[in-house]
Formats: structure tokens, sequence, C-alpha cells
């Protein structure tokens, strides 16, 4: 099997130690392509270098909003620049990880959909995929999405919402990233959601360093769990291991505009 992790951190400090070791053995368990997401201005350089050094790994940059104390005015057309400068290279795949979080109920949403809103221009304008950040502002995100319509769409990391705002996401080209949360049994609402999602619409991701599965509680998460990942979704879903494998090996590499999807899939 194949599989593409399309939302991971492994510039973190916490891989340091065993980054050549981490990304030997998803060589081995077939995990072949990883996309590394930018947070803040301060860590694009880093995803940079490793995409340039790996030949398997892919970038996006944005500016995370649960980081809105450490952006900056500036950081918009920096970001602009860093996006420009990159575009045509082949490892310069989206815009992300950016988005709207409503966890903190103090948070100044006006700011973040501020930021939101500039970074989807951009995105708009580069004709870029977007690496969404949603939690608990799926109405907000799907509005702002309908008036800037992205050709591109992109992918809700980390899906939690409901059947109707997939269908939502679904019409305006989004997949939908599925890692470690559903694999545990308390999550009884997504686990539902899940196994009722269109395959056509499923990537797979680890968030790794975060979001740890069942299987792996309060551990580093790790790219190379995603096979594991992909096989307790798969049986959540009552599909083979092959079968969901491939299809989200197929979307991946559609959304990314990544050449050809194996005709076998």
């Amino acid at each position: 099997m194949r599989y593409i992790d399309t939302h991971t951190h492994l510039d973190f400090a916490v891989f340091d130690p065993d980054r050549d070791q981490v990304l030997s053995d998803c060589a081995r368990l077939g995990v072949e392509r990883l996309v590394l997401l930018g947070v803040t201005q301060t860590n694009w350089d880093a995803v940079w270098r490793l995409c340039q050094q790996h030949a398997n790994l892919f970038a996006a940059f944005g500016l995370h909003p649960m980081f809105m104390s450490e952006h900056r005015a500036e950081h918009i057309p920096a970001l602009q620049h860093a996006v420009a400068e990159r575009l045509h290279n082949p490892h310069c795949c989206a815009v992300g990880e950016y988005g709207l979080d409503y966890w903190d109920k103090s948070a100044d949403r006006h700011a973040q959909q501020q930021l939101f809103e500039a970074q989807l221009q951009l995105a708009v304008d580069c004709q870029l995929p977007s690496l969404l950040h949603v939690r608990r502002a799926h109405a907000d995100v799907i509005a702002t999405l309908k008036r800037y319509r992205p050709a591109r769409g992109g992918i809700i990391h980390a899906f939690s919402g409901s059947p109707e705002e997939a269908r939502e996401y679904h019409k305006l080209g989004f997949k939908l990233g599925l890692g470690g949360a559903a694999t545990w049994p308390q999550a009884s609402r997504l686990r539902q959601t899940v196994a009722q999602l269109p395959a056509d619409q499923l990537v797979l991701e680890t968030d790794s360093p975060d979001m740890a599965p069942a299987f792996h509680p309060h551990q580093r998460n790790s790219p190379t769990l995603l096979p594991q990942i992909a096989a307790e979704l798969a049986a959540l879903r009552g599909e083979s291991l092959e079968h969901f494998s491939a299809r989200c090996w197929q979307n991946s590499c559609e959304l990314f505009q990544w050449s050809p999807p194996d005709p076998a899939a």
C-alpha cells in the first residue's frame, strides 16, 4: 500500500533527534509523500530546507490562528513573498496551515477573520490549495469560502464536523483530513460521521507530533503510524485497507496535482 501524509509538522524540534530515521521508516512502510505545514513566519525556512533536502517532502506556508500573538502585520506581505518566490517549485504545494479557531472563547474573531481572508486571497491569486485549520468555526469558514470560491479547494484538516458540513465542503471542492482522532472509541459522533463520508472526499494525515491515535496514547505522533491509522479507519468504514488507502492516495494526488495517480489504484 502507498500513503500520503497530507498534514505533518516534521520540522518541529521534537523530531530533531531521529528525523532521518523517521523518514527511512516511512519509506519502508509505504508513506511515500509528506506535506509539511508552516504555522508562523519563523518556521517557514525550516520547512523549506527540509523539503529541499528530501524529494518526498512538500511544503505549505501559512499563519496559524492559534499563534495570533506571534503574527505581525508585516507577516502577510512576507507570506506573499515566500509563496511567490517558490510558486513554480514543485515542492511548494499549498497555502497553510491557516483558518479559524474558536476553541478559546476570548479569541479575537475579527483579527482571525482578517488573517484568514488575507491568506485565502493569496491561495486564490496563486491558484494553490488551502490547508485549513477549523475548530468550532465551520459555519464562518464555509460562509467565507462561499464568498471567495477558491478554484483549487483544499483540505479541512482534522475534520470533526457534521455530515451536513462535510457536504458543504464537498460542494466547495474541499477534501477532509482524517487521522488519529477517529481511532479513539470515545469519539463516537466523529466515528459515526467518518463511517458515512464519501470516499472521494477523504485524505489521510497524522498532524504529527500531535493528535496521537488511540493505539499510541500520550506519546509523540509520527508519520510512521499512518498505515496503522489507515487500517483502523478502513475497518471503521467497513472497507478493505487496500481499497481505502488507494482511494485516499488518489484523492491526495488529484488535489495537489501530483502525477499521475497509479492506474491500479
